[in-house]
């Protein structure tokens, strides 16, 4: 059945899916796909604030620029703000902010540091991910991971320039709305119409590395041991 996001997150496949890594989530994808693929995640490293921290959620679509003042008078950026947060705030949980710095030079101004970490925290946003950059590594509010492009000690100019819009990070496009799973590794977007066939697709997957890794992790491993490892693994359902 396929994940309705008009709905909070079932908690079962949110358990399911906050218990594991990324890596292991496109993992798990590749196996209800039935083949690889080199699309649907980020393709850069990332800074990460809470490097053990993992996100799980629907995302909140944004974009930024910071690089220019930019044409809007300073009447308009701040209702642009606030409507930014207001959509941050609504529709089902757990919310992930998802935010594209459009300048040539992602990052010159951060939008995230203290003061949104703490706004963004109370408002029951899960966490963020941006190309884009942060700042007051110390004086972030803790239980609100950010994934970021990059470090930078200034705002510059930085402001709003459009909500619930299709944004990319790092070669990964996501739509308002779109399952996200991700971690210091990077994201991933789950498609809808297979998120609740993940959780199978999990076990499986640890079930057919956990023969070839107790064969190499056994001692005395060879090349005919790790054939007759592989043969078993592919026997496994």
């Amino acid at each position: 059945m396929a994940l309705d996001p008009s709905n909070p997150l079932p908690a079962a496949l949110f358990d399911a899916l906050i218990a594991v890594d990324t890596p292991t989530i496109c993992n798990a994808l590749e196996q209800v796909m039935g083949s690889r693929t080199a699309t649907g995640f980020t393709r850069k490293p990332f800074v990460a604030t809470e490097p053990t921290a993992r996100l799980v959620g629907f995302a909140r679509t944004a974009t930024i620029r910071a690089a220019s003042p930019g044409s809007m008078s300073p009447e308009e950026k701040e209702r642009r703000r606030l409507a930014y947060y207001d959509h941050v705030a609504g529709g089902p949980g757990p919310r992930i902010t998802v935010i594209q710095d459009l300048d040539s030079e992602p990052g010159v101004g951060a939008f995230w540091g203290e003061v949104n970490s703490a706004i963004h925290h109370g408002l029951g946003v899960a966490g963020c991910i941006t190309n884009g950059s942060v700042r007051d590594l110390d004086a972030l509010t803790t239980g609100f991971p950010i994934l970021a492009g990059c470090l930078t000690p200034s705002h510059a100019w930085v402001h709003i320039v459009d909500i619930a819009c299709e944004v990319e990070i790092f070669g990964m496009p996501v739509h308002n709305g779109d399952l996200i799973h991700a971690d210091r590794h990077g994201a991933v977007t789950l498609p809808h119409a297979i998120a609740d066939a993940i959780p199978d697709a999990i076990a499986l997957c640890a079930r057919k590395e956990a023969v070839l890794i107790s064969a190499a992790r056994a001692g005395d491993f060879t090349p005919a041991k790790l054939r007759a490892a592989w043969a078993e693994m592919k026997k496994v359902v």
